[in-house]
């Protein structure tokens, strides 16, 4: 079905439940739609739902060479878990090498604008070649999580490298405390590091643990104050408000 199409489908597409999303991506797009997940408990939770409804679906992450210890051994429990194949998109070898021989290993502490930087090359550019390969990018955000992903659609039309592409947030509207309820009644695998602290998960160092009365991003660069430029966008990667480049 062409994506033109699914313009008109978009208030049908928004009124469903997320495992029906699910079973409608993978039976009108099957391999052209895909779980982009980084194993955040949102992630896992429509991981077990696709694995009951839409096994077929692919789940895709974008593993960044500086991903915790907890969450490369994670990966691999899930895979076991469910029997499947995780498809991982790694940085550009060359774009990192020559991004590390210009700034350092640990460029992100000195400027946003660096830290922008090495997220474009480690995490925004492997996800846009993943997004060359669907039509459908299924993904764990959530209104809840952020002041800037208040207004997160379920279901939108999105532009990709001038290409049209659906995006899906099947648990757009739930809470915390809705995954956490599923993750328990379905006994989910869910990354280590909640139990540690971490409301938020991506590269080490990069990320922290946060406290009862923080953001739930909080934890995300904290070398940077959270309203700096930008607003709650200073705590985001790029991905989902766009990249950023030196």
């Amino acid at each position: 079905m062409a994506i033109a199409q699914e313009h008109v489908q978009l208030e049908k597409l928004n009124a469903m439940d997320p495992e029906s999303l699910l079973v409608w991506a993978w039976e009108n797009h099957g391999a052209r739609a895909g779980i982009f997940t980084s194993f955040q408990n949102t992630g896992c939770v429509i991981t077990d739902m696709a694995a009951r409804v839409a096994p077929g679906l692919r789940v895709i992450t974008v593993d960044t060479l500086r991903l915790p210890d907890e969450t490369y051994a994670f990966m691999d429990t899930v895979e076991r878990h469910y029997g499947m194949t995780i498809e991982r998109f790694q940085p550009d070898p060359e774009r990192l090498k020559r991004m590390l021989e210009q700034h350092g290993e640990y460029l992100f502490f000195d400027s946003k604008p660096k830290q922008e930087f090495c997220c474009k090359i480690r995490k925004v550019e492997p996800n846009q070649r993943a997004l060359r390969t669907v039509d459908v990018w299924i993904t764990g955000l959530r209104r809840d999580q952020s002041e800037s992903r208040k207004e997160v659609a379920k279901v939108s039309v999105v532009m990709q490298e001038e290409r049209s592409i659906i995006k899906i947030a099947p648990l757009v509207d739930w809470t915390e405390e809705d995954v956490r309820r599923y993750i328990e009644e379905n006994d989910v695998p869910y990354n280590p590091l909640y139990d540690m602290g971490y409301t938020s998960i991506g590269c080490k160092i990069c990320t922290t643990p946060t406290l009862s009365w923080e953001d739930k991003r909080a934890g995300r660069w904290r070398w940077f104050n959270h309203t700096h430029e930008g607003g709650g966008a200073a705590k985001e990667c790029g991905i989902h408000v766009g990249g950023s480049g030196i």
